[in-house]
């Protein structure tokens, strides 16, 4: 599946990425959820050594234009997961108290710590999206940010947390059909709102800056992927995918006691 990576150094045009591939399993619906639910078991316990062993991190930013799916990626891929070593921040509009700080502020203190897999439902890469979209900072402001951002995940890696991010691509027809489910769904309705709609008139613009966001932080150390996700099971399984063949090759353990478990009388 390394043919969803953003490769350092290339030139990315999202309109060459087709969000219905599913090259990967043409089978179907069915068998790319049994496919899912045998990657969920090994990322299960995966996961649980990687709690127990408590050295290294994971973190997992999902981004995506509204209704890509980030949401229903966390539940299908991550629900099943042991919650002691998982977490989910989601990054909404910037509090006074965030403001009042440096834009990674808010982000740094939510970072996995040890042995935790952390999912970041949209990122510190709002603040090279949205606030160029919506014209919140100046470009000489926006611009620089890419280089912090690249030094802020490079430190993560030094210390120890593997870093994956992937970017759910839909296309604005499949926008349009998951924003009238929304309207039309009674159960959906309470995510549908005004700035949705308004988002959705400046698609143009956010491509754009999508596209510049991917292919300034894409690195070896904290690549980008994007995913066809106008099919829903298959997004989930392009992501599991990875997110599997990332803690695979960390291969966490379970530590050995420092004391003789024999010995203890129960």
């Amino acid at each position: 599946m390394d043919c969803y990576r953003v490769e350092p150094g290339s030139k990315v045009k999202l309109s060459k990425w087709d969000p219905q591939d599913k090259q990967f399993c043409p089978e179907g619906k069915e068998a790319g959820q049994q496919k899912l639910d045998e990657i969920k078991q090994e990322l299960y316990d995966l996961q649980v050594r990687l709690h127990a062993e408590h050295q290294r991190k994971v973190l997992v930013v999902l981004q995506g234009m509204d209704t890509a799916g980030k949401d229903g990626t966390i539940r299908n891929v991550f629900g099943g997961l042991d919650p002691q070593g998982v977490r989910v921040e989601t990054f909404a509009k910037p509090s006074p108290r965030e403001l009042d700080h440096d834009y990674l502020w808010r982000v740094h203190y939510r970072v996995p710590s040890k042995g935790q897999l952390t999912i970041f439902n949209r990122s510190h890469y709002e603040d090279v999206l949205a606030v160029r979209v919506r014209h919140l900072m100046p470009k000489s402001v926006w611009s620089r940010r890419f280089e912090h951002i690249n030094s802020f995940e490079r430190m993560l890696v030094d210390e120890g947390t593997a870093v994956i991010k992937f970017y759910l691509h839909i296309s604005f027809d499949e926008q349009r059909e998951r924003l009238i489910s929304r309207r039309e769904t009674p159960r959906k309705q309470w995510k549908l709102i005004p700035q949705d709609v308004e988002d959705r008139k400046l698609w143009p613009h956010y491509i754009d800056a999508y596209e510049d966001t991917l292919a300034k932080t894409t690195t070896e150390h904290a690549p980008w992927y994007v995913v066809p996700a106008n099919r829903k099971w298959y997004r989930n399984l392009v992501v599991a995918s990875h997110v599997l063949e990332l803690m695979r090759k960390m291969d966490p353990q379970y530590p050995k006691p420092d004391y003789d478990v024999s010995a203890i009388e129960i």
